[in-house]
């Protein structure tokens, strides 16, 4: 994680709705990087999973569900990889790439798209996407401040998962949670907020609570090691 423009990133979206956050965060990365578009989706270990979180506009919500639709596309090709998906130049590469995606996304004016995967270890939760009207790559700078906002758009969807919990300040007000995730770091050598990070995603994942995986891991009925990162 990079942690500095992440919390940045998370205190600039926060106010005490969480149901907005997507929305937020993406109209903010909108604002701060030159694209033209910005969609936010669910993913699954099987793939799309057909929810659009967000979209700046109605175009970039109908290309991420046209991505779903056909099977195709830069989310697709980023969730399964687990890389970014960076292609500067559609009108090149689009058709030859994904076919059917290739031909709609350039009809609907879109030049290049920018695809970051969000995981969590092995564990998928969604992509975000970036569209631009005209061709070219990110700079270097740019390209950092995309990654950073696809890291504090995997923070929003973990955390939505627990919404009496905000996405800045303490890291849990429950003992039961905060020993799991002492456990956590010594189980898988990591610092205490990557282990949160895990543990929300392993409830994500298997579609329980926080509370209850941390309940499992305190009493030993389940760890963690290397082979939840890989």
């Amino acid at each position: 994680m990079r942690n500095a423009r992440v919390a940045e990133i998370l205190s600039a979206i926060t106010d005490g709705e969480h149901t907005a956050l997507p929305a937020r965060l993406c109209a903010q990365c909108l604002s701060v990087l030159p694209v033209s578009g910005v969609g936010f989706a669910l993913m699954t270990a099987d793939g799309p999973s057909g929810v659009v979180l967000a979209a700046t506009d109605a175009r970039a919500e109908q290309l991420e569900e046209l991505q779903f639709a056909l099977g195709e596309g830069p989310c697709v090709e980023a969730s399964d990889s687990g890389r970014a998906v960076l292609e500067p130049d559609l009108g090149a590469d689009g058709p030859t790439r994904w076919p059917r995606f290739g031909a709609a996304v350039r009809r609907a004016g879109v030049q290049a798209i920018f695809a970051f995967p969000l995981r969590v270890g092995a564990i998928r939760v969604g992509v975000l996407d970036l569209y631009r009207d005209t061709p070219g790559r990110l700079t270097t700078p740019e390209l950092a401040d995309a990654l950073a906002y696809a890291d504090a758009a995997t923070v929003v969807v973990l955390h939505l998962q627990d919404r009496h919990n905000g996405l800045v300040g303490p890291i849990d007000d429950r003992a039961e949670v905060h020993q799991a995730t002492g456990m956590m770091t010594i189980q898988l050598g990591v610092p205490l907020a990557e282990a949160l990070l895990r543990l929300r995603a392993h409830a994500y994942s298997s579609g329980r609570t926080v509370s209850a995986v941390a309940a499992d891991v305190v009493n030993r009925r389940m760890s963690f090691d290397d082979s939840e990162s890989s």
